[in-house]
């Protein structure tokens, strides 16, 4: 027998005979107690009490297990550990014998298929359709919410004006050509160095064709806004034309280089789209440019086309759906006088009432600023 396991046996017998020989001496002692007092009564008792060992401090009995369990886990505290039980190689988790290649494709075609338990993969068949039927009824409950919830969207926005509209009502400005960044640096008798503007600015003013503007937009009136709310919400709404001739010198068709052959460069500027914006508070906007770093005088003649301003006519914008056919107003610049070989860099800004051409933050608000450079 394992020598640990006999100790701790001895140590509970101990316990149970100690406990059981206390518990005797008190009812002995209650029943002496209870009984009427003699010479040789008191006698014995005394002798029964001395011939007792000493009983340790009474404890408060909730149980006669209890207190013994107790006792006994002190016993297991203080007994010092045996030998075997520092030998941690015995708890070692012995490793596990190697499977054969055979072996191994037989628990796989087990687990696909077992023959004895019928179960395919570990389940059985009306597990599988248990399974699916959940999953399907999952899925099918999952569709329906995210079907419901794109219908309550869509169901309660316009798709013809944004319920929340979060642009800012400045409007920004962009440029064309905007190939390498905000830099337009060439030399005017190097045809490959500024082809690439040329291709850039016939491509940007396709859209403007006369022939195009011609069949698909109407003539308006000009200073004054073209307001068409009394239509429908999805009623088409009509383009003022806006032909690509009115560009003058920059439009491509007298010169199809656009000046950069020649060294005097053009620039196309145009005001951002905003819904339902009626810019300049009932007054045109006109455009300006100067230099911002570098000489002056280096600038040089500027011409504007047409006439440097956006007219009022060309606003409000009604969105893709409704104002399909519209075209946005475009001012051309052009550097017909730039001293060569100078870098400067150009700042053209929006001026009207309601417009901010000075953000620190926003380079594009109401402004553009790029580089020119021209080469001789």
């Amino acid at each position: 027998m394992n020598p640990a396991l006999w100790s701790r046996a001895a140590a509970k017998r101990h316990c149970r005979d100690k406990k059981n020989l206390h518990f005797t001496a008190f009812l002995l002692k209650r029943k002496l107690q209870n009984m009427e007092p003699s010479s040789t009564e008191g006698g014995a008792e005394e002798t029964l009490l001395k011939n007792l060992p000493p009983s340790p401090p009474q404890k408060v009995m909730l149980k006669h297990g209890q207190e013994l369990e107790e006792e006994q886990e002190e016993l297991a505290e203080h007994r010092p550990l045996e030998q075997e039980d520092l030998n941690f190689e015995r708890w070692k988790r012995r490793p596990l014998p190697k499977r054969t290649l055979h072996q191994k494709i037989d628990d796989i075609k087990t687990y696909l298929w077992n023959a004895e338990t019928k179960e395919f993969m570990g389940r059985s068949g009306k597990s599988w359709g248990l399974i699916l039927l959940f999953y399907a009824a999952l899925y099918t409950f999952l569709a329906a919410m995210f079907g419901g919830c794109i219908f309550c969207l869509l169901w309660s926005i316009s798709p013809y004006h944004p319920t929340h509209n979060d642009r800012v009502m400045p409007p920004g400005m962009t440029m064309a050509p905007h190939l390498d960044g905000n830099d337009i640096a060439f030399n005017a008798t190097d045809r490959k160095s500024w082809k690439k503007y040329a291709r850039s600015m016939d491509e940007y003013l396709r859209p403007y064709n006369d022939g195009v503007q011609e069949k698909k937009n109407i003539r308006c009136t000009q200073d004054r806004y073209f307001l068409q709310d009394d239509l429908e919400e999805s009623a088409e709404r009509k383009a003022c034309q806006f032909k690509r001739s009115m560009l003058g010198e920059c439009s491509g068709l007298q010169d199809p280089h656009y000046g950069y052959s020649q060294g005097r460069p053009c620039i196309l500027l145009r005001m951002n789209r905003i819904l339902g914006y009626l810019p300049g508070m009932g007054k045109p906007i006109n455009v300006t440019c100067n230099v911002k770093k570098g000489p002056p005088e280096a600038l040089g003649e500027l011409q504007f086309f047409p006439k440097g301003i956006f007219d009022m006519k060309y606003f409000p914008y009604y969105g893709k759906l409704r104002h399909v056919n519209y075209s946005a107003p475009v001012v051309a610049v052009r550097f017909a006088r730039v001293q060569y070989d100078a870098h400067i860099q150009v700042s053209c800004k929006l001026n009207g009432k309601g417009i901010i051409n000075d953000s620190a933050t926003d380079r594009f608000l109401g402004s553009v600023t790029f580089s020119l450079e021209v080469g001789a």
